[in-house]
């Protein structure tokens, strides 16, 4: 079986060592440091990280290169993104958002994962993405916070 793929946006490395995000998000990673899932990577959420303090930082380069997948921005997630906010779906001041939102999009994300309720993990900025994504001929993108993949001792079956 095909490893789900999983576009994590910048909140999440910064969630690692946020008390109020930490327990889920180093549950997370501990599953991607085991190989379970595709790490989709972009030059957007590596741009994001440079001013991340240094323990961040040294969480991506703990990553696993063969489990991960980098995502340069191309022409049709700059065009995507931009259409999600011709369409209101967030205003201009998201634009990064809506491209980690394209560039998990296109290049096919089971989920994208973030720890941005306000403008990502929202019910319904999430119908809003995924109107314009059917509009556009994509698929739906799942979005999902890291809760959503904690590991429970009864999934062995």
């Amino acid at each position: 079986m095909q490893k789900q793929r999983l576009y994590l946006d910048t909140s999440v490395f910064g969630g690692f060592y946020d008390d109020e995000f930490s327990e889920f998000t180093v549950q997370l990673f501990e599953r991607l440091n085991k190989g379970e899932f595709t790490l989709l990577f972009s030059t957007i959420t590596q741009d994001e990280l440079e001013n991340a303090p240094e323990r961040v930082r040294n969480l991506v380069k703990q990553l696993k290169a063969d489990n991960t997948e980098f995502l340069e921005v191309t022409d049709e997630a700059v065009d995507l993104a931009t259409e999600y906010i011709e369409e209101k779906v967030v205003g201009q001041t998201s634009y990064a958002d809506c491209l980690h939102i394209a560039l998990a999009t296109i290049n096919r994300a089971d989920y994208l994962i973030s720890w941005n309720f306000k403008h990502i993990v929202n019910v319904q900025r999430i119908r809003g993405y995924n109107a314009i994504n059917l509009k556009s001929a994509y698929k739906i993108l799942e979005i999902r916070s890291p809760r959503d993949f904690v590991k429970y001792d009864d999934d062995n079956y």
